[in-house]
């Protein structure tokens, strides 16, 4: 029986369960018969088996009327629904049908892809990635800012063998079989696209027809590119300037897709420096040929029936969860995975009543008043719609739950406890999104949006230049501060990796411990060394239980996102 992983990942792995054994669907044009790392172990992990009051372990029965209770209790506008990524299959946004009506605050934007995303909209309307079709015909591949050899292993086999460019604070594993590795400064992304852009001018490498007929504000763009000196330009990212002229020398004529990561804008101006990327490939006239274009983190939502939408009020990245009576924590681990720790476990405290409703135990639900157990997406209807490539998956019951409740079941109980509109079927919940923007090809389901696609301009109308650009570079001595993603999990589940890595340094001894301070809180961590590293950098893994102690409680510019890396941070 066929279903889908419904991790927060680029893959969205198609999955046969196969006498109960997770295998790849051999088949599916994304995974082609095998899985990634973490759900190859999946299974290896403990769930929550029992409902906790009190740390206390209660019948599942009891907690959800301990639930009940306690909404009954507390004004619906003096609570929080704090819903994360934990799950990423469209039917765990039901619960939103019980807590809109009963006056709970949503949260708005996100820990991840969101002032990038901003930025990517100010160009083009909208977040539409080019399709995997598309970069297998490439002939340059651009990696900015991404490692796709761990968060992304299935696109890795389609491009390894590829001529590739790799942009990156970290020599990562498609860094060493890069054609050209730039291992710029972080937060400098910005200037590099711009000095590309400079040198792509001297070098008469503009499409004029695309620039004419499919972009505004271009003379802007050219007086804005222009104010900045070139020796400025190059100081601020380290790249020698014989670099850019190979680079540009590499994709000169080619088909070229660029693969750009989250990292690259996990700061407060994160929405120019998407802008400044992508002006470079429009001037490029990119957009408009075959095998060529951007892969973000797309919009999975477009173009698709979303019953479960709300506006939202408290900005995700900066919740202050103190001023609520009750907090509904669903799928997430603010503790881990928000930014300044310190805030969040103070407001959790605060709260009155926060409830946890998730598969597996960690730092929040520790914290939490009553932990509801989730059942896992073998075990309950659901639908995933990949940011990563241009097909979706059913994803059927395929076992029967020996404990917990899904969220349709759980928003089920509560709308009839409380005489709330009563919900539809969840098969027809997923018939009408299917319906809604796909359609069948060669036995997968692909997102209408796919369907008469040439080119990626062919989602857009118009691309409008960048034309400004403020900036406050970071003050202070100490180390930029990396927070990619591990292999072995994903945000704060499964295998985390909680040391702290340096370039190999004299004054330090690997394995010792040692004091992580930033303008914002203080860490101790174990220290372990990593070649890959530029020596002005420090890397802690996202989900590290000790990471978010050190980062800012401020989100982007645009986009409601967390600026995890807009901050330095120095070492005791």
């Amino acid at each position: 029986m066929k279903t889908a992983c419904p991790l927060d990942c680029y893959d969205s792995c198609e999955i046969e369960v196969i006498d109960g054994k997770l295998t790849g669907a051999v088949a599916h044009p994304v995974t082609n018969g095998y899985l990634c790392p973490i759900l190859n172990s999946y299974d290896k992990f403990p769930r929550f088996q029992k409902a906790l009051y009190n740390q206390k372990e209660v019948a599942l029965d009891k907690a959800t009327e301990i639930l009940f209770e306690k909404l009954k209790e507390f004004e619906g506008k003096k609570s929080l629904y704090y819903r994360g990524s934990g799950n990423l299959g469209k039917m765990q946004g039901v619960t939103t049908k019980f807590f809109n009506p009963y006056g709970s605050t949503f949260t708005k934007g996100t820990l991840c892809e969101g002032a990038g995303e901003v930025g990517v909209i100010q160009g083009r309307e909208s977040v539409i990635n080019m399709p995997i079709s598309e970069i297998k015909k490439s002939e340059v591949v651009v990696v900015w800012g991404r490692n796709v050899s761990d968060t992304n292993s299935h696109i890795y086999n389609i491009i390894k063998d590829k001529t590739l460019i790799v942009i990156d604070p970290v020599k990562t594993k498609i860094a060493q079989k890069a054609k050209l590795f730039l291992q710029l400064k972080p937060r400098t992304d910005i200037y590099l696209a711009i000095l590309l852009c400079r040198f792509a001018i001297m070098d008469e490498m503009e499409d004029e027809n695309f620039i004419k007929n499919h972009t505004e504000d271009f003379r802007w763009f050219l007086d804005f590119i222009d104010s900045f000196r070139l020796n400025y330009l190059a100081k601020q990212h380290d790249i020698d300037l014989l670099e850019i002229d190979k680079f540009l020398e590499i994709i000169k004529g080619k088909k070229v897709s660029f693969l750009i990561g989250v990292g690259v804008q996990k700061y407060e101006i994160g929405h120019f420096v998407l802008r400044a990327i992508e002006s470079f490939v429009a001037m490029l006239g990119l957009f408009d040929k075959e095998g060529s274009g951007v892969h973000y983190l797309g919009d999975s939502g477009f173009g698709f029936k979303n019953h479960f939408t709300v506006r939202g009020q408290e900005p995700k990245p900066s919740v202050n969860f103190g001023k609520y009576d009750l907090v509904f924590i669903q799928g997430a681990n603010p503790m881990v995975s928000n930014p300044q720790t310190e805030i969040i476990k103070d407001g959790i405290k605060k709260a009155k009543f926060v409830i946890y409703f998730g598969l597996y135990e960690n730092e929040t639900s520790k914290m939490a008043d009553l932990v509801i157990p989730a059942c896992s997406f073998l075990e309950k209807e659901d639908i995933k719609i990949s940011y990563g490539h241009e097909y979706l998956s059913l994803m059927p019951k395929i076992n029967e739950p020996k404990f917990g409740i899904s969220e349709y079941d759980l928003t089920e109980f509560l709308i009839g406890k409380f005489g709330y509109e009563k919900l539809k079927s969840e098969k027809e919940y997923i018939r009408e999104i299917v319906e809604s923007n796909s359609y069948g090809e060669d036995g997968v389901l692909k997102a209408k949006t796919y369907q008469n696609y040439k080119t990626q301009k062919d989602t857009f109308d118009n691309f409008i230049f960048i034309d400004e650009f403020e900036d406050e570079a970071l003050s202070g001595e100490g180390y930029y501060l990396l927070t990619s993603k591990s292999k072995k999990s994903l945000n704060s589940q499964f295998e985390i990796d909680n040391c702290l890595y340096i370039k190999p340094d004299e004054n330090f001894q690997e394995g010792q411990k040692v004091l992580a301070k930033s303008d914002y809180g203080s860490y101790e961590f174990e220290l372990k060394f990593d070649e890959r590293l530029r020596k002005d950098c420090i890397l802690i893994y996202a989900g590290a239980s000790g990471g978010n102690y050190l980062t800012p409680n401020r989100v982007s510019e645009e986009g409601d996102s967390a600026v995890f890396q807009d901050v330095k941070i120095e070492l005791i």
